[in-house]
């Protein structure tokens, strides 16, 4: 419990003093630059502020001034402390990872009720880089205030995409078919995707419409083949068969239904099927969580079977690993973490444990059925009695069907500031499904996973 107790007038004598100590985190600016509207780039963590290539992550000057405030404001005088004044003289720069030292000083308790005090905030080795003289209303009555229950902060970064993308730029760009990118979003993606150097569309659709849509969007096109098919299933057709071609090596939808792009996937003859069952994956970067999160299956399997289960569960797997994850652990969802003969998800949950424990399903450590909660808090699980390796801890959630799946990234996305991206694998190749509701950064991330998926394919040939 965090309690802090204050100073009245009546007992302040010259000379006393108190500290806190404050490490500098990048967090802290993002928060700074959002409340005061400051968005100097000198002082945002992955920014570079002055030219030379190098991000400075510079602690804002007020910010590290804030932190005497919070002296004042905690311990000396404390809790119903008013500020009248403030004199501020920055003589040194701190950055973020540097530990902080703010110290006030009573140096005159007025008959006033006005109190001045000596302020300063150095590094831990003295070298001072803000001081000056503060005047505060000190309070008159002890009080203590009990701060349990302040709201918490939240930054919305999605670090763990930025990774992503940064290690599949580095890659070699994937020629990528992209069937009808004939709007502006649809289109938008694919162009992101070639900016970052990600992948290099094969424009396949209505040249006339794509090439309307790239007007719209001040876009230059012009040095990317465009294969005209204005007819949707044949278009499907045209860019699956660039794969056969050795032309493309992923597919890319764009304005059409997913249902007309799937089936020519999926066709026995000229298609692209494999051994496995083409399932979607979807790959979450969660504000808070430490880690990606996985979710599979919420777009291309309704109502899977066991058998659906277990290859839904191994491409999500060999995804995984493709992202970097060498042994990810897998929760198997379903309403209850305890096997209930009514709930049919929670049989296919311990049956796909038992199989993974058997290795017929491999790369990973499997468990279920797992709830929500005990499958990714690791406090929830603890609680419930869960002793296993993958409650509390997972990185991907194999749901019981794409409902529930669906619903579940979608809340993640709305509700918990979640960006998703994700891709349709068990095909030749990989399959980048877009949405009209994605921004850049989730076209970014798909175009990403899809990158890194199929460079893994390559080096395992």
């Amino acid at each position: 419990m965090t309690v802090f107790t204050n100073v009245p007038l009546d007992q302040l004598r010259p000379g006393m003093e108190a500290e806190t100590r404050r490490v500098c985190l990048a967090d802290d600016f993002y928060v700074f630059a959002n409340a005061s509207g400051n968005l100097n780039p000198l002082h945002l963590p992955r920014e570079d502020g002055d030219g030379d290539g190098i991000p400075e992550a510079v602690a804002p000057s007020m910010w590290v001034a804030a932190l005497i405030s919070s002296v004042l404001g905690n311990q000396l005088p404390g809790p119903g402390t008013l500020y009248c004044a403030q004199s501020l003289r920055f003589v040194g720069r701190a950055h973020a990872g540097d530990e902080l030292i703010a110290t006030v000083t009573v140096t005159e308790v007025g008959d006033d009720g006005v109190v001045t005090l000596a302020t300063r905030v150095c590094h831990t080795d003295g070298t001072v880089v803000v001081e000056g003289e503060a005047e505060v209303k000190a309070p008159l009555k002890p009080q203590t205030f009990h701060a349990d229950d302040i709201p918490g902060l939240t930054v919305q970064r999605h670090a763990h995409f930025d990774a992503l993308i940064e290690r599949s730029e580095a890659l070699d760009p994937i020629p990528t078919a992209v069937v009808a990118p004939e709007g502006q979003n649809s289109l938008g993606g694919a162009l992101l995707g070639r900016e970052h150097t990600l992948i290099t569309p094969i424009l396949v659709g209505d040249a006339d419409a794509i090439r309307k849509a790239a007007d719209e969007m001040g876009a230059d096109i012009s040095d990317l083949e465009i294969v005209h098919e204005p007819d949707h299933a044949a278009a499907a057709r045209r860019a699956v068969a660039l794969v056969h071609e050795g032309r493309a090596r992923a597919l890319m939808k764009g304005r059409l239904h997913t249902d007309v792009m799937l089936s020519a996937i999926v066709k026995r003859e000229g298609g692209l099927r494999t051994a496995r069952r083409l399932s979607h994956v979807f790959v979450m970067d969660v504000p808070g969580l430490p880690h990606l999160l996985m979710i599979s299956d919420a777009a291309i399997n309704i109502t899977p079977d066991l058998e659906t289960k277990v290859d839904i569960t191994q491409n999500a797997i060999d995804l995984a690993h493709a992202l970097g994850i060498a042994e990810p652990k897998v929760g198997i969802l379903s309403a209850v973490e305890t096997v209930n003969p009514r709930i049919p998800s929670t049989l296919d949950a311990a049956a796909l444990a038992k199989m993974s424990e058997r290795g017929q399903i491999t790369g990973a450590l499997v468990d279920g059925p797992l709830a929500m909660d005990n499958a990714i808090d690791l406090a929830a699980a603890r609680t419930k009695g869960i002793t296993s390796a993958v409650a509390g801890r997972a990185e991907i959630l194999i749901v019981p069907n794409l409902e529930s799946g669906n619903m579940l990234a979608k809340e993640l996305t709305f509700v918990a500031h979640a960006e998703a991206g994700g891709i349709v694998i068990g095909a030749q190749v990989p399959i980048i499904l877009t949405s009209r509701a994605d921004d850049d950064k989730a076209r970014l991330a798909s175009c990403a996973i899809a990158a890194l998926y199929a460079a893994r394919g390559r080096s395992l040939a």
